[in-house]
């Protein structure tokens, strides 16, 4: 590589035309290019060797730690133990009719630590977070199963289920940094330790249920089922909450017992309702004890205002489905229509910090989502030794927010770096992406570029240029078999969606990535000065329409970065196209398995996932990469390169 041309990129980005900044670029990309460079360096001497000490006789770096230094010294720790199980008694009172009594317990304790060694950048610590965990359920169930007549089948049962929950947690970390290198307690802190933060949650759900299933003739069903809860997370006459639901199905191909090519039909709907209750201690107001100012015990509100008022979050759906089974169940497909709708949902809503919160639990408004599922199934080759069987599916859900709290047009659910926010805007789909935008030339749809050659970007920063949710998602799976030996492949699809990247944002600005150097439309190196026929000219036309002509540097600082674009630019596709898992199976002959009184069966697994990503538009990274989960898609910072799962176990069946 050739460094002669490096206008300032390094450790302060573009735009500083400064030798020891292109210097230090030079000895990044050098260490860089040979990793084994940076190990060896580190296992010389178990320090943080790197290419950006603070000066020669400091080997504290000033940005980057050696990678072998973060993986070795900067470690993080997780350890649980758990228990689970169950004990029952079944009682028979007629050849239709028993009663069964259950106590059932999931519990586990755990210990996460986390590790920041001396001589890292950063401030040196140790922080430890103990958790305490443990679910009881107690259950009595009436089940009858009766024949009323020769082609009439009763099913029902009747019940009351308790469940208890009761979660102990406790975090502390050191203050300052560590004294002694190596040696991660609480005890090791530079100055006095905060007071701890600790958590006792608990919480009790009554429920009693009923339901029933009347068959006729295996072909026609109609089930019906209820349950009420009543929560302690929930105000007092808020609590209860109901669960009615009702199913018919009718299997048509019993219609049919001469048609060869129909080997299974049915049709099937139903209607249900859900509920759900509040986060712990969502209800009241509590003051949180806090570290000591001096001698003087000190309590500060929470940052999230509870709300007295709460009520029961509740989901309103219906489906429609048709299963069908042709050729010997050698082909067919399972398709489904839905639609949902959710109301009351409690979410923390963002208020005024001048109320001396940042937030406030509100039934804050109602969603729907509707969508298809589609699931096709074929056998094409089927032999005594060998047989070939492809599933796919097929999904795509559409979700709009419908209202929200208090005549609101926004609620705002997280903020992140570059100004964009996740939110639930309304008439909108749910987690739209909103930051500032380019401006678009009315007739032609192009960007807008200014007199000064810079895009021209939104009075405002709060327009929706996002929407992390896929038009749709699939995959299609093939299973080889070949005697005892099987070969499974899954290939997953996500198609539309899209995400900020502030890896971009950034990068783009430092001009590391690749599209901030080659040729440019002249055929000439783009980081050139503009006198020697370098620059760039940016897609889009001016003011009055026309196409831009004006050619810019592309060494000024940050010309493809954050400076000179808004949080728009960095919004991409988030598509792709993965060989998700690859599965060999060899199975034990039934011979030899036969002589092994004790098993049914002994299969041995190689297992592979994650292994290729055959197509993606998202640079540099996994689509799939995100900050978060949950409620909170859509945003992409500091993306790890894709991990491939290797495995190989044993399955034993008795």
């Amino acid at each position: 590589m050739n460094f002669s041309n490096i206008n300032g990129l390094g450790r302060y980005g573009t735009g500083y035309n400064d030798k020891n900044v292109a210097g230090n670029f030079r000895q990044w990309w050098q260490t860089n290019v040979d990793i084994k460079e940076q190990k060896e360096a580190y296992f010389r001497d178990r320090k943080n060797a790197t290419w950006n000490p603070a000066d020669p006789t400091d080997l504290t770096p000033i940005y980057w730690d050696n990678p072998y230094f973060t993986r070795y010294e900067n470690y993080e720790s997780d350890t649980r133990n758990r228990y689970f199980g169950n004990v029952n008694l079944n009682y028979k009172l007629t050849d239709w009719l028993n009663v069964l009594g259950r106590i059932s317990l999931d519990s586990y304790s755990e210990i996460q630590e986390e590790r920041q060694a001396l001589g890292g950048v950063g401030i040196s610590g140790y922080s430890r977070f103990n958790r305490n965990y443990s679910e009881t359920n107690y259950d009595l169930l009436l089940n009858l199963d009766k024949n009323i007549s020769s082609d009439l089948n009763l099913k029902a049962l009747l019940g009351t289920n308790i469940r208890k929950q009761h979660i102990e947690t406790i975090s502390a970390n050191t203050n300052g940094g560590l004294i002694v290198s190596n040696v991660y307690s609480l005890s090791n802190s530079a100055n006095p330790v905060n007071a701890p933060v600790e958590q006792d949650l608990r919480k009790e759900v009554n429920g009693v249920f009923a339901g029933a299933t009347l068959t006729w003739k295996n072909m026609l069903t109609l089930d019906g089922t209820v349950r009420r809860d009543a929560s302690s997370t929930l105000p007092k006459g808020n609590n209860r909450y109901y669960y009615p639901s009702v199913s018919l199905g009718f299997t048509f191909s019993q219609l049919l017992p001469n048609a060869t090519w129909l080997s299974y039909g049915k049709l099937r709907t139903n209607y249900a309702e859900v509920g759900a209750d509040a986060p712990f201690y969502s209800t009241r107001d509590a003051y949180l004890i806090v570290s000591p100012f001096g001698s003087n015990a000190q309590a500060s509100v929470q940052s999230t205002r509870n709300n007295p008022n709460l009520l029961p979050e509740k989901t309103k759906s219906y489906e429609v489905g048709l299963e069908m089974a042709f050729l010997k169940s050698r082909v067919g497909f399972d398709a489904t229509y839905y639609n949902a709708e959710s109301f009351n949902q409690i979410l923390p809503t963002t208020v005024s910090t001048s109320t001396g919160y940042s937030s406030k639990y509100l039934n804050a408004g109602t969603m729907t989502n509707k969508g298809i599922e589609l699931s096709v199934y074929a056998t094409p080759v089927k032999t005594n030794n060998f047989s070939w069987t492809v599933n796919l599916n097929w999904t795509r859900n559409r979700n709009r927010v419908k209202s929200l709290f208090e005549g609101s047009s926004n609620l705002l659910l997280a903020s992140f770096q570059g100004g964009v926010s996740i939110n639930a805007s309304l008439g909108e789909p749910f987690g739209t992406l909103r930051g500032s935008n380019f401006v678009y030339d009315s007739a032609s749809g192009q960007k807008v570029v200014m007199a000064n050659g810079r895009y021209q970007m939104s009075a405002t920063s709060n327009e929706v240029i996002g929407n992390p949710n896929p038009d749709w998602i699939g995959g299609i799976s093939n299973t080889l078999r070949y005697k005892n030996v099987s070969l499974s492949w899954l290939v997953d699809v996500r198609q539309g969606g899209q995400l900020f990247s502030l890896d971009m944002y950034y990068g783009l600005a430092t001009g590391l990535p690749f599209e901030t150097a080659g040729l440019n439309d002249l055929g000439n190196p783009l980081r050139s000065p503009i006198s020697g026929g370098g620059g760039i000219i940016r897609e889009g036309v001016t003011a009055d329409g026309k196409p831009n002509t004006q050619r810019v540097s592309a060494t000024d600082f940050g010309a493809y970065g954050y400076r000179y674009s808004p949080a728009a630019g960095f919004i991409y596709d988030a598509s792709y196209v993965k060989l998700r898992e690859v599965v060999l199976t060899y199975s034990l002959p039934k011979n030899i398995v036969n002589k092994l009184a004790v098993f049914k069966g002994i299969d041995f697994n190689l297992i592979g996932r994650n292994l290729w990503i055959i197509h993606k538009n998202m640079p540099y990274a996994d689509p799939e990469e995100n900050i978060s989960a949950g409620n909170l898609q859509g945003y992409q910072s500091g993306a790890y390169p894709t991990t491939r799962t290797m495995a190989f176990n044993v399955k034993l069946r008795f």
